[in-house]
């Protein structure tokens, strides 16, 4: 991909104006039409929501062409940021958002949460035990497929990036089922096996596939020099209109509830951005002593930081239901990860010259 910076044009430097306005977009529509979440939630395969697939396939894909597959190779034989990252992912981030959703959610905004309990199908639990269950089942899920619209946008390594979205996903195969288990305390945890293997398929395989092709394909016919300024662009593009339309959809299923239920968003809210911030900060400045380049350290501290939603919301509703108070703050991560995420990409150009 070279040493080009990454420039976006409009969509990219005003990014955060369409953040906002996909938002409000979503919310309003999801308030006016409510049985437009309705027909949305009805077009699902193992809880994984078609729309969303194609959305997410969209934005993921332009960014798949660039990958040099010599970089991600390169990559695999770098072990310190690979070994971090995992280390944060699953011995750290699990466990510090766990102990933020107790704090913030179990004791100091507990006396202005609602005290009853509702029927789950794992029987009647307290409302805000539903909440920390919710983040929880977030924190567990390390980040796949969001991760590489950040880190590209970061600068970042995208060899890296890539190789740690593949090998989150297979860890998350093994580990996620004891993790959560443990930390929900909720003995005999089912795991969606068949959701995660779709959620590779879907938002790692097919679009990875399908770059692979269209890189070598464009290079051998039209050369680097038109893939690198006519074709890059566009699909650059194209990448953050996708993002901004799947933003619209994900509100859309959450909005009435997100209307009704102000406050008790703030307050979930709170406990993902402190986690999200707690653990990126520890990984980017570790990555100062490990010795770590800047392209390696963003994805790196980045990828600690985020959260695989798709996940954490198919299993908050196979455990807890739909209308759960656990489903409901897995939608919350969502809405706070864009701009918490934005903020850190941010945040990683800005400080760039920290890793000299």
């Amino acid at each position: 991909m070279g040493n080009k910076e990454r420039k976006l044009g409009i969509w990219g430097k005003y990014l955060y104006v369409w953040v906002i306005l996909c938002i409000l977009a979503g919310t309003t529509i999801g308030r006016v039409f409510p049985q437009l979440s309705e027909l949305l939630a009805i077009l699902e395969v193992a809880h994984i929501s078609i729309p969303i697939a194609i959305c997410l396939f969209a934005m993921i894909y332009p960014i798949m062409v660039q990958i040099s597959f010599g970089e991600v190779k390169k990559a695999i034989y770098t072990p310190k940021p690979i070994a971090t990252t995992l280390f944060m992912n699953w011995a750290i981030k699990p466990f510090t958002m766990a102990f933020f959703a107790w704090f913030f959610l179990g004791v100091v905004f507990s006396p202005y949460l609602p005290q009853e309990a509702t029927l789950t199908p794992l029987g009647e639990i307290p409302l805000i035990q539903q909440y920390i269950a919710g983040l929880i089942l977030l924190g567990v899920a390390p980040c796949t497929a969001m991760v590489l619209v950040w880190s590209y946008l970061a600068e970042g390594n995208m060899g890296h990036t890539l190789v740690m979205t593949a090998i989150n996903s297979l860890t998350m195969v093994f580990l996620f089922a004891p993790l959560a288990t443990f930390l929900i305390g909720v003995s005999g945890i089912v795991v969606p096996w068949k959701t995660i293997a779709l959620a590779v398929l879907i938002y790692i395989c097919t679009p990875l596939v399908a770059g692979w092709i269209t890189r070598d394909q464009a290079i051998k016919r039209k050369g680097m020099g038109w893939f690198e300024e006519k074709l890059v662009p566009r699909l650059g593009n194209m990448s953050i209109i996708a993002l901004l339309f799947t933003l619209v959809v994900l509100f859309t299923y959450q909005g009435e509830k997100i209307v009704e239920l102000p406050a008790i968003i703030g307050m979930i809210t709170v406990g993902i951005f402190v986690n999200i911030i707690v653990v990126f900060a520890i990984t980017y400045l570790i990555s100062k002593p490990l010795k770590l380049s800047y392209e390696d350290a963003a994805p790196t501290a980045i990828i600690a930081g985020s959260n695989h939603f798709e996940v954490a919301i198919a299993v908050a509703t196979t455990l807890f239901g739909v209308t759960s108070g656990a489903a409901l703050a897995t939608v919350v991560g969502v809405l706070t990860e864009v701009p918490i995420m934005l903020f850190l990409v941010w945040l990683c150009k800005r400080t760039r010259g920290f890793f000299g």
